[in-house]
C-alpha cells in the first residue's frame, strides 16, 4: 500500500533508507537526521519483501530491533561509535553469540554458539548491529550459491540466475538493498565471484590482514575474511574498524593521471564472454581518458594452469583437518566426519575424491609439501613482478569471465563455445587467492541482459590502503549500479 504521504512515482522513506550505505547510514544516525530504529526497521521491511531471493537463513527480527534502540539511546548519551546503529549481514560462517550458525549445514540447524568470531566482535564493538546470517554454499564449498539443507540463492538482478559464491547470500543481500554491507569469506573468490555477479563490491584483503578466528574455514594456506559492500568507501571503513588501522594511504592522490595499471590478456582473457570482453575494453580506455597508463603484460604460458592447479591443491588438501580442528577448538557439536556423512550428493562425490584421504585425486604428503615450499613462492614472485618488474600500481582484469550463468544449467554451462563447469567462475580470482594479494571487485556496468559485470583491481601484498584508495578513484569513473528492479 502506498503511503498517503508519498506521491505516485515518488521515492517512499523506506526506499530512501535502504539505499543509504554504511557510512551514510552510520552518519545519519550520530548527526540525529535518522534513527537507528527507523533504518533497522526499514531494512527488516525490505528483508521480508525480498524473502523470495534466499539470502538469509536466519534473521532475528525482535533481536535486531532491540540492538537499534539501544544504540539511539547510546547516541542520545553521546557516543560517536563509527557504525552505531547499523545493521550488517554476517555470512554463516562466522560464528555469532546468541544466534544459530549452521555453516550451511543441516547438522548445526540448532547450534547457537556463545562466542562472536572476531570479526563479528569488532563489528559490534564499532556499534555495528548482527542484522542476520546469511546464505552460503555448505562450508563455503562452491560458487554457484546453492545449498541442499537451506536452499538456492538468488541473483537479485534475474533470479534465474545464480548470485555467485560462497558469499551468496552476502552478495545477493547487499544488491537487494537489505543489508548495507555483509561479510565474507574468501578462498578462491568468494567474495569477489558474488560481489561480480551480483553487482556489488568485494574486498579481499592480504591473507592475514583480516583475523579469521571464529570463521569455518576452508584452507589456513588461501582463507581470508572480507566484505561486500556498495561503495568502495564502505570498504575501506569496514577494513578500518576491524584492522584498526588508522594510517592514511602512502601514495594518496586525487584523479588517475600517473597510475600505471597493468593487465594480461593472454592469461585472463583466453575464453571469455564476448560482453565482458567488451566491457573490460571499455573500462581500459575509460581509464586511459582519465589519465591512467595502462601496460600490456604477459604472465606466462603455464601461469594460469600453474596458478589453478596450485590453489586448488590447496583447496582440497587442507579442508578435512581445518574443519576438525576448527569445530573441536570452537565448540561446534560437529565432525567432520558427520558433516561428510550428511552433505548432499553433488558435494559428497567431490570430497570423496579429492578431500577425503585415500580419494583418487587426494594430494600425497610430497606433493603437498612441494606446493607450499616450491610453487607457492614461485606464483608470488611472478605476480609481485607485476609490481616491480612492471612498476603497476594495480592489475587489472575481469572479475569472472562470464555474467551469472542460469541456475537451472547447474555445475556446467558454455561460455564462448566452451563447455566449463561452476569452478570456471573463479578462473580469473584463483591466482591472487593462490598469491595472498588483495584484491576488490568493482561493478562496470550491466550485460545487455542485464546482469553485473565486474572488474577486479589487485595490488601488491600487504598493499590495502593503497588499493582500497586507488579503487575509490576508479569507481569514481563508473559510479554504482541500479538497485534491481
Amino acid at each position: 500500500m502506498q503511503d498517503k504521504n508519498t506521491a505516485a512515482g515518488a521515492p517512499s522513506n523506506d526506499d530512501k533508507l535502504v539505499e543509504l550505505g554504511v557510512a551514510a547510514a552510520a552518519a545519519a544516525i550520530r548527526n540525529g537526521d535518522i534513527t537507528s530504529e527507523a533504518y533497522a526497521s526499514a531494512l527488516l521491511r525490505r528483508a521480508r519483501e525480498h524473502a523470495g531471493l534466499n539470502s538469509f537463513i536466519t534473521v532475528d527480527e525482535p533481536a535486531v530491533l532491540a540492538a537499534a534502540r539501544e544504540a539511539d539511546k547510546a547516541r542520545a548519551a553521546g557516543s560517536t561509535a563509527p557504525l552505531l546503529g547499523v545493521p550488517i549481514g554476517i555470512k554463516d560462517s562466522y560464528a555469532t553469540a546468541g544466534l544459530r550458525t549452521t555453516l550451511g549445514v543441516s547438522n548445526l540447524k540448532d547450534f547457537v554458539p556463545r562466542r562472536d568470531a572476531d570479526v563479528v566482535a569488532a563489528l559490534r564493538d564499532a556499534g555495528g548491529i548482527v542484522f542476520g546470517k546469511n546464505n552460503l554454499v555448505e562450508m563455503s564449498f562452491g560458487l554457484t550459491g546453492h545449498n541442499g539443507s537451506y536452499g538456492q540463492v538468488k541473483n537479485p538482478y534475474n533470479h534465474d540466475r545464480v548470485p555467485g559464491g560462497s558469499s551468496s547470500g552476502s552478495g545477493a543481500a547487499v544488491a537487494a538493498r537489505i543489508v548495507p554491507a555483509a561479510t565474507g569469506g574468501d578462498t578462491v573468490g568468494s567474495i569477489r565471484v558474488p560481489a561480480s555477479l551480483s553487482g556489488v563490491v568485494g574486498y579481499k584483503p592480504t591473507n592475514g590482514r583480516w583475523p579469521a578466528g571464529g570463521v569455518a574455514p576452508i584452507s589456513h594456506t588461501l582463507d581470508t575474511t572480507g566484505i561486500l559492500a556498495r561503495s568502495v568507501e564502505d570498504c575501506a571503513l569496514l577494513d578500518q574498524v576491524v584492522t584498526q588501522d588508522t594510517a592514511a594511504p602512502t601514495s594518496r592522490r586525487s584523479g588517475l593521471r600517473g597510475v600505471r595499471f597493468a593487465h594480461a590478456p593472454r592469461q585472463y582473457m583466453k575464453v571469455i564472454d564476448p560482453e565482458i570482453a567488451a566491457h573490460f575494453t571499455a573500462a581500459l580506455e575509460r581509464l586511459r581518458d582519465a589519465g591512467a597508463e595502462i601496460v600490456e603484460i604477459d604472465l606466462g604460458d603455464d601461469f594460469m594452469a600453474t596458478a589453478n592447479r596450485l590453489t586448488w591443491s590447496f583447496f582440497f588438501r587442507e579442508m578435512r583437518e581445518a574443519v576438525a580442528q576448527f569445530a573441536a577448538a570452537n565448540d561446534f557439536p560437529v565432525t567432520f566426519d558427520e558433516i561428510y556423512r550428511d552433505i548432499k550428493p553433488q558435494l559428497k562425490a567431490i570430497w570423496s575424491q579429492v578431500v577425503v584421504p585415500g580419494g583418487p585425486g587426494y594430494l600425497s604428503e610430497d606433493g603437498y609439501a612441494s606446493a607450499l615450499s616450491v610453487e607457492r613462492p614461485q606464483l608470488q614472485r611472478r605476480l609481485g613482478q607485476v609490481f616491480t618488474g612492471n612498476a603497476a600500481d594495480a592489475l587489472l582484469f575481469p572479475t569472472t569471465p562470464c555474467p551469472a550463468p542460469l541456475i537451472e544449467h547447474g555445475s556446467d554451462f558454455t561460455v564462448a563455445g566452451h563447455q566449463v563447469d561452476d569452478r570456471f567462475l573463479a578462473y580469473n580470482t584463483v591466482p591472487t587467492s593462490g598469491a595472498g594479494l588483495p584484491g576488490i571487485s568493482i561493478p562496470v556496468g550491466l550485460s545487455t541482459g542485464g546482469l553485473p559485470i565486474g572488474l577486479e583491481i589487485d595490488a601488491a601484498h600487504g598493499e590495502d590502503k593503497n588499493l582500497l584508495d586507488l579503487a575509490r578513484r576508479v569507481e569514481s569513473l563508473f559510479g554504482t549500479l541500479p538497485a534491481p528492479a
